[in-house]
């Protein structure tokens, strides 16, 4: 037998089994797949305004850490003091420096004895976090060593995840 003969009856072979194997699914109806349930999750979505977040905040903040004082909506420079320096944020642009009054106000502050231990901070969307404003606090905060902990208010924040959080960035 040539090779041309060989090759063809090779051809014929995966065709006809080609073949069958289309007969053999068309004819065996497959059955359709059971639609599944929506999931559910373990938190209830709830959109909340930003005075609800403030508050579900407060709530969580002066129940489980006593130890702490809260103070709201603080100044950069409340914290820091006046700061002569001028903050550089970015290496590529070294030229462009930030004040510490140009910083977004922390939205709590826990303090023990007056001295700040941490600080809490709620944004909209992932984007406060590259805000300018955001940065220049959190750079800030980061200078004196004190914690500063961000929270996404288009998120869960389930309380125990909440608290969890700060307990583990207050350690």
């Amino acid at each position: 037998m040539d090779f041309g003969k060989l090759f063809s009856k090779v051809v014929k072979t995966v065709k006809d089994s080609i073949e069958a194997d289309q007969r053999q699914n068309t004819t065996t109806a497959q059955p359709k797949p059971t639609p599944q349930p929506a999931t559910t999750t373990h938190y209830e979505e709830k959109e909340r305004t930003d005075a609800e977040w403030v508050t579900f905040f407060r709530d969580i903040l002066t129940s489980e850490f006593p130890e702490y004082s809260l103070k709201e909506n603080v100044a950069v420079t409340n914290v820091v003091g006046f700061a002569t320096d001028e903050f550089k944020l970015y290496k590529s642009r070294p030229q462009q420096a930030y004040k510490a009054e140009w910083g977004q106000p922390y939205t709590f502050v826990l303090e023990q004895a007056g001295t700040p231990q941490g600080v809490v901070m709620l944004g909209k969307g992932h984007s406060h976090d590259s805000n300018v404003k955001y940065l220049i606090s959190r750079m800030y905060a980061k200078k004196l060593g004190i914690p500063y902990i961000n929270f996404y208010t288009q998120m869960p924040n389930e309380r125990d995840y909440v608290i969890g959080r700060i307990r583990k960035f207050l350690k």
